[in-house]
């Protein structure tokens, strides 16, 4: 039993496949096992769209009006907003469907846990291709980087984006700051884009046509990351899709991972990441 009161079950949030809150719901509960532990404790970011993904959405950082009592939230001075933020923690499955009534279809969370803030367990690398280049080119340089971070003794976990990238992660002790797992994965892109002219990992460059951007800002303090198994605001309702290894190879489509596809997964390539715990 639910402490969720359910409305409009019925509005349609993705036009193009007619998925309705309903079907969005349901979704997060079938993953719910896969994405609590992930969400545990860290503050989390929405991007609602209450009517549908053609009307226009919004990123709300701060609790919705209206928060449940029973929702717990984690209060931070911003100094981008230049305020204090109650951020969302999305720790069990009411708050979980909660958080899918209210249409919001994307969930992204932070490298980092309530309880140590300023220490991130995560490192991530942000793969996206920059037009010409495709998903193939993507796959190329993803392999790449797990090569180098094999060579360092680094366990790496994948997922796509939900939209047109690749996100590596790995796994850390918090024993460093933000400022130092930023430089880690700045280094590393630096070295793959001495490997290949595709790759580019310098904010201060633009993003040439054709070229594969390593973003490792995306590694600073309070930034965030789409969760695993989260939904996009794509028209066929993409989800951020976990893969192992195996599966990133030529002819990847990421597009094909979408609400109703990954209803149908029943394998789980990330069990016992979180145990993973590595140093640098």
């Amino acid at each position: 039993m639910t402490k969720v009161e359910f409305t409009n079950l019925d509005k349609i949030l993705y036009p193009e496949g007619r998925v309705t809150k309903a079907q969005v719901i349901q979704h997060y509960i079938r993953m719910a096992p896969r994405m609590l532990g992930m969400l545990k404790n860290r503050p989390i970011v929405l991007t609602r769209f209450p009517n549908g993904i053609d009307k226009q959405g919004f990123y709300e950082k701060d609790m919705p009006l209206g928060t449940p009592h029973w929702v717990k939230t984690f209060r931070k001075y911003s100094e981008t907003a230049e305020r204090e933020i109650n951020y969302v923690v999305c720790n069990d499955l009411d708050t979980l469907v909660w958080l899918a009534n209210l249409a919001a279809l994307e969930l992204h969370m932070t490298l980092s846990k309530m309880d140590e803030f300023e220490k991130p367990d995560l490192l991530v690398f942000d793969v996206d291709p920059e037009p010409p280049a495709s998903m193939d080119d993507v796959v190329d340089v993803a392999l790449m980087l797990k090569t180098k971070l094999d060579g360092l003794s680094l366990k790496s976990y994948v997922k796509t984006s939900g939209k047109k990238g690749l996100h590596i992660l790995v796994p850390i002790v918090r024993e460093y700051t933000f400022n130092q797992t930023r430089e880690h994965v700045h280094q590393i892109g630096r070295y793959l884009a001495r490997e290949s002219p595709v790759v580019v990992s310098e904010f201060s460059k633009p993003k040439k046509p054709g070229t594969v951007y390593i973003d490792y800002l995306q590694n600073s303090h309070g930034r965030t990351m789409v969760c695993p198994y989260s939904l996009r605001a794509t028209p066929r309702a993409t989800v951020s899709m976990p893969l192992d290894w195996r599966d990133v190879k030529k002819g990847l489509k990421p597009e094909e991972f979408t609400l109703s596809a990954v209803a149908k997964s029943e394998s789980n390539p990330w069990k016992g990441m979180l145990e993973d715990k590595q140093k640098l």
